[in-house]
């Protein structure tokens, strides 16, 4: 009986000791979280101001948290003593990191990529953007994978690596859209003459921008006809004009200045339409 009491009393002296070491731990773990959840406000705080609002902020918040809470841990374990865990969790937690690296190395890829590209912003959303075959308006971007929402109404999420390692075309980036068709002419007319026509009913569209000017030319003689190619330019920004409507109101408008103008359009001819984003030197 005595025995056991000596040990019980053994073993409550080192309760005595050791306790203030587990507070003062427990302490370090409570504030190294609160630093931890603070910085990545303030972090958050400067992303917004740099006009990053679209990353994916839960992530960064979660990772600086985890660092912060990390470190914590290891000052802890070599307060109350345990510096060989602490030393064990370090090693541990680079292999670990390997381990995990090999195992999902597509994911931590496209986490890597999609950090790189917040910070480099080669789009944002609400842009008309394409990647490979892939075409669609910008809905919501994550650092593992951006929405994008395609022309027929299917939602596409790409992974960041794609865009990250693939040419990326946006659309959108500076707000000029150019908007180009085709139409067949008869050898029989001037097709000089039919592409000043052309241009001054282009430059009369209300929505078709001044500058860059609407331009028609002579793109190529074909055996069947004279192949002129017309584009004009539109302001994706502004929110008044339809481009689809006004693509369609300018197709119509010079089909029927050329036939008002008593032009011969090619029975044969295809009418192509295509819409690119190129700058203003071209």
């Amino acid at each position: 009986m005595e025995k056991t009491i000596d040990l019980f009393g053994e073993y409550w002296q080192n309760v005595i000791v050791f306790a203030p070491r587990v507070v003062i731990a427990a302490i370090v773990l409570v504030v190294s979280y609160s630093i931890g959840a603070r910085v990545a406000k303030l972090v958050m705080a400067l992303l917004r101001r740099t006009s990053l609002r679209d990353i994916h902020e839960s992530f960064f918040r979660t990772v600086i948290t985890i660092v912060f809470l990390f470190l914590g841990s290891i000052v802890s374990l070599n307060i109350v003593g345990l510096e060989n865990l602490a030393i064990s969790v370090l090693a541990g937690g680079g292999v670990t990191a390997i381990i995990l690296g090999f195992a999902f190395r597509e994911i931590g890829e496209n986490f890597l990529a999609g950090m790189f590209l917040a910070f480099s912003r080669p789009f944002k959303v609400d842009d008309a953007i394409k990647s490979e075959d892939i075409e669609g308006t910008v809905k919501n971007i994550e650092l593992r994978y951006t929405h994008l929402r395609t022309g027929d109404g299917r939602d596409i999420y790409v992974p960041s690596a794609q865009l990250f390692n693939k040419p990326l075309t946006n659309f959108t980036k500076d707000g000029l859209r150019r908007i180009s068709f085709t139409i067949g002419l008869d050898y029989s007319n001037d097709a000089k003459d039919a592409c000043a026509l052309l241009q001054k009913t282009m430059e009369k569209a209300t929505g078709v921008l001044e500058d860059p000017r609407p331009r028609a030319y002579i793109s190529s003689l074909l055996p069947e006809y004279v192949e002129i190619e017309l584009f004009f330019w539109v302001d994706v920004f502004d929110g008044s004009v339809d481009t689809l409507s006004l693509r369609t109101d300018i197709m119509d408008g010079c089909r029927r200045a050329l036939l008002e103008g008593d032009y011969v359009l090619s029975a044969d001819t295809t009418t192509n339409i295509s819409i690119t984003n190129i700058s203003k030197d071209q």
